[in-house]
């Protein structure tokens, strides 16, 4: 039995296309705040946030005609707005290092960090998140927040698999010590 997914035909999207400059107001209305929070959360800074919003929206108006509905109208727009972000952090000189090309000397980064300790409120994590240094904010809302697979996270950002997965692990570590410092428990 083969199992296929149908992405619903979405008449706000087609009367886009068909230049009804409402709906493209309509749109806008509809999923800003949600691509607004995207992008906040990777660039962690609200002026850079709005500006990739808005250059985000004007691509995608701009290339409305190309979207077929291999996906939904708001899972192509988030897309745009995650790559937007991450260019947006490369141009500020977003500093990853890759794993493959580093000397590992200390093992104590792997020691086991109890993930039922990691379960934290989430308003106290999403804050703690945006106390990450760029790299560790960046892929940790990738992964955590937005659910992009490690694999798919390492494409878009240029990185080793391996690198995503050490980055993750150490800013999880990182979370714990900000959490701790900040006395939640």
């Amino acid at each position: 039995m083969e199992l296929t997914a149908t992405i619903a035909y979405d008449e706000l999207v087609e009367r886009c296309k068909q230049g009804d400059s409402l709906s493209y107001s309509q749109l806008y209305n509809k999923y800003a705040k949600a691509m607004f929070n995207t992008s906040l959360r990777i660039v962690n800074n609200v002026g850079d946030a709005e500006d990739v919003l808005q250059d985000a929206f004007v691509d995608a108006f701009k290339h409305l005609k190309d979207f077929r509905y291999n996906s939904t109208f708001g899972a192509w727009l988030k897309r745009i707005v995650i790559n937007k972000s991450i260019s947006l952090l490369r141009k500020k000189k977003l500093k990853l290092v890759d794993i493959e090309s580093t000397q590992v000397e200390d093992r104590s980064d792997y020691e086991a960090v109890d993930e039922v300790a990691f379960q934290y409120k989430v308003d106290e994590v999403r804050n703690a998140i945006q106390k990450l240094p760029d790299g560790y904010r960046a892929v940790v809302s990738l992964y955590l927040l937005e659910e992009i697979p490690q694999e798919e996270i390492g494409n878009i950002l240029g990185i080793s698999h391996n690198t995503v997965r050490t980055q993750y692990h150490r800013a999880k570590q990182k979370l714990m010590t900000i959490l701790k410092e900040e006395g939640v428990s």
